[in-house]
């Protein structure tokens, strides 16, 4: 157990679980995971090893016993006919026989429908009329002559979710915990390792939460495969229905105008459309105006009668197409149904989270530590739909008065929802509003952008906000500062701006970095005094365009960086040692030496790595050598050669996020630039003296 996990355990006890359970647990039941954790969550919300253990085999008893599989529901039914009485796990839905005026539920694994259900079950647990409940319950068998009659009926009923909860004491503890520490806590319940992911990237995947804690929040994430789009909305929360976006029509939606039945946005908090993405896609266009007033108005039309819902829209779909291609000749919407399509639906669309900064789900990725019994946390998001914070960074900072309304509203809707979800109780500092400001900004951001692509009648907008002190920030998106080229593209009939090196340099703050394969000529080959600033989840970033130009003409090299110990840094020193062998000639012979520190634990295996970096240079033409600081002082990391430059590092070499280097075809473990970068700046100095 780590730290944060002893931590969790101390001041969230019986409310936490350690999140590989449910791997453990599950099987091949096709089960949401928070129906593993409500189970879990009563069984092995503890540290204990023996607890959990015997935890695990209680729950894997129940689910033997009662969790349905479709291909066992002949034998369950045979079970409940012989017992006369048995209790199922299953998902129930609900629906009202109006010839017979009783409500009739169906058991989606069971197989059996036409079962009774009292009225007062179905005021009790509305949402079993639309879309289904996942439930504990026992089903008695009761035989009749009338053929009518159906012999099933449902007795006890219970919802797999948390019935209370401790509000005060909730916010109480998080107290306790510093923001990485809460950062990391949520990432841990979502069920990610939060050590395999930068700061931008956990707030991203936190971002996706935004719709449980905020009313009426329009939400859309498109990006590539694989990425984990629709986990969060089909498997997080048993407030949240995740729905196929081809399987959708106005009465299920919405309304059914000759029952009267309201359809889903009036029992769900979030409705997530999945696989939304598909320019071929048929759509209804009633369905998309119906929609398009709902997300503007938070209302639909039933005929004369105006009814008015809560639910978040949440827009999940894959892209066929890479950022640049996508700015160069369309647009990021590109991927959208002809129908929706439509720069007014765009327009009501709060925030964009940027699919593509995402990392393809690999195992590793996967917690084994401890984190929220996701009912739990799902209640607590539930709780705080009725807070409002979008107001809390008026104490520090302006928005620009050329924002909108629209896009005023929708940075503020980002904005609250991250300030519940990191700082229910407040106590922000201004530093952490700052942060969530300009993430929210962006979100929206990212939609007008795209917006003056499509539509000529929508005009520049000033992203930017002023802090209390007079300092003004304009706000860029990342693919902003990596394809400018490419970026600032307008709908035929606008005003096309006028880009060139010297707007390109205003269009990103100062200290902003541009991508190298975007640089002019003088970057490239000319070096030169400067200090550069790269953003998290970047790409096209490599140590030949970060160096190379630098270590031209040099015959003698130092890198000193203590942190040149477990197996990913030594390879990302010999990465740099072939960014020397391509700078230098072939007949010529370039000293590399390395001034790191020994590693406490594997020191022996860190010595064997350098030692073979070492074999591998001596037949082309480079010496490496090494040594490690006995001071134990050597913090800072740079690069000198006696060619007069020295490269300040703050982070040294290691300035890229973990990728599989395990799959040969993986490009980002053969070619950097598919790398996405972690946040770092670096410092070119000249004449900073002659390396000895």
């Amino acid at each position: 157990m780590t730290a944060l996990d002893d931590k969790v355990n101390q001041h969230f006890p019986g409310l936490v679980v350690r999140k590989d359970l449910v791997k453990v647990v599950k099987g091949n039941a096709i089960v949401p995971s928070y129906v593993l954790e409500y189970l879990l969550g009563q069984y092995c919300a503890t540290n204990d090893e023996l607890s959990i253990q015997s935890g695990i085999e209680t729950v894997k008893e129940i689910l033997r016993k009662h969790y349905v599989h479709r291909n066992e529901a002949g034998l369950v039914r045979s079970n409940i006919r012989e017992k006369g009485r048995y209790k199922v796990i299953d998902k129930i839905g609900v629906a009202l026989n109006d010839k017979n005026d009783t409500y009739e539920a169906s058991f989606a694994n069971l197989g059996i429908n036409k079962v009774l259900v009292s009225s007062d079950t179905v005021k009790k647990h509305p949402k079993l009329l639309v879309g289904g409940v996942w439930c504990i319950c026992d089903v008695e068998y009761e035989h009749s002559d009338d053929k009518n009659a159906s012999p099933w009926i449902m007795g006890s009923l219970k919802p797999i979710q948390l019935s209370s909860f401790d509000y005060e004491a909730y916010l109480a503890a998080r107290n306790q915990f510093t923001t990485d520490e809460w950062i990391d806590l949520l990432i841990q319940s979502v069920g990610f390792n939060p050590e395999m992911f930068g700061r931008r990237s956990k707030l991203i995947q936190l971002v996706r939460l935004i719709p449980f804690v905020e009313r009426n929040y329009n939400l859309i994430e498109l990006g590539p495969k694989g990425t984990g789009k629709s986990h969060i909305y089909s498997e997080f929360s048993p407030h949240g229905i995740l729905i196929s976006g081809g399987e959708v029509t106005v009465p299920k939606l919405f309304v059914n105008n000759s029952s009267g039945k309201i359809g889903l946005v009036g029992y769900w908090d979030v409705v997530a459309f999945d696989e939304f993405a598909g320019r071929q896609k048929k759509v209804d266009k009633a369905l998309v105006d119906i929609m398009k007033n709902y997300m503007a108005n938070k209302s639909f039309s039933r005929g004369v009668e105006t009814l008015g819902a809560e639910a978040s829209m949440v827009f999940v779909g894959n892209t066929k197409h890479n950022v640049p291609y996508m700015l160069k000749h369309t647009d990021l919407f590109d991927e959208l149904p002809e129908k929706y399509y439509d720069s007014a639906f765009i327009d009501r669309l709060h925030a964009y989270i940027p699919g593509w900064e995402v990392e393809v789900i690999r195992g590793e990725m996967f917690s084994n530590g401890y984190g929220f019994v996701v009912d739990y946390l799902a209640e607590i998001l539930r709780h705080m739909r009725n807070d409002d914070f979008s107001d809390r960074y008026k104490d520090f900072f302006e928005l620009s008065s050329g924002i909108s309304t629209r896009d005023r509203d929708g940075i503020n809707k980002t904005f609250s929802g991250l300030m519940k979800i990191l700082f229910p109780g407040g106590g922000a500092s201004e530093q952490d509003v700052e942060e969530i400001l300009k993430l929210a900004i962006e979100g929206r951001k990212r939609v007008k952008d795209q917006l003056m692509r499509i539509d000529a009648t929508y005009p520049d907008v000033d992203f930017s906000y002023r802090s209390k002190d007079g300092r003004n920030v304009v706000v860029s998106t990342l693919e902003e500062s990596e394809y400018p080229e490419h970026y600032y593209r307008r709908a035929r009939g606008a005003q096309q701006p006028a880009i060139n090196d010297e707007q390109n340099t205003s269009a990103v703050p100062e200290t902003e970095a541009k991508p190298d394969a975007h640089e002019d000529g003088r970057q490239k080959n000319e070096p030169r005094e400067t200090h550069r600033v790269f953003s998290e989840n970047q790409k096209g970033v490599t140590y030949d365009t970060l160096f190379g130009p630098y270590l031209d003409g040099a015959s003698k090299i130092v890198v000193t960086d203590p942190y040149i110990r477990l197996f990913y840094q030594v390879r990302n020193l010999m990465e740099f040692i072939e960014t020397v062998v391509k700078h230098k000639a072939a007949e010529d012979e370039v000293e590399v030496h390395l001034v790191t520190m020994l590693d406490d634990f594997k020191g022996e295996q860190q010595m064997t790595n350098l030692t073979a970096i070492e074999t591998a240079c001596s037949a082309i033409g480079v010496k490496f050598t090494w040594e490690f600081d006995g001071t134990g002082t050597i913090h800072a990391r740079h690069i000198k050669t006696d060619t007069g430059w020295k490269i300040s590092l703050d982070r040294g070499l290691d300035i890229f996020q973990p990728y599989e280097m395990n799959d040969a075809f993986s490009l980002a473990n053969r070619l950097q630039q598919f790398r996405g970068l972690k946040t770092f700046e670096i410092t070119y100095l000249r004449d900073a003296g002659q390396v000895p």
